[in-house]
């Protein structure tokens, strides 16, 4: 989903103009961030919550020249989901998969179609 297709539901589920839910979206993208840049976390029960986390230093290998480098110790925003979105990922139903049909020939063998 595109953030024009989330506020066009936004805007559907709860009467608002499309103008309304992109300005509401918006404003919620910008406190979670701006949160975040303070370093703090922004929980929404039963959904997730917004953190930083920092990633260690690291050694990794320059793809051109194949020497080895250095990449520094970096914070990064790290989603974590909450117990009710894990379970309606994990619960959510997988598309079947088509079943082949056998069938045997006139050898007597069975062949998929």
């Amino acid at each position: 989903m595109k953030k024009l297709e989330l506020v066009r539901e936004i805007s559907r589920k709860t009467q608002l103009t499309q103008a309304q839910a992109s300005e509401a979206l918006e404003t919620t993208l910008e406190i979670i961030k701006g949160t975040l840049s303070k370093k703090e976390e922004v929980k929404l029960v039963g959904f997730g919550s917004f953190k930083v986390a920092t990633r260690k230093e690291r050694t990794g290998v320059n793809p051109r020249t194949k020497e080895p480098i250095q990449i520094p110790a970096t914070e990064v925003a790290k989603f974590v989901p909450g117990k009710e979105l894990r379970e309606v990922v994990n619960t959510a139903k997988a598309p079947a998969k088509p079943v082949a049909k056998t069938t045997k020939t006139p050898t007597g063998k069975n062949t998929k179609k």
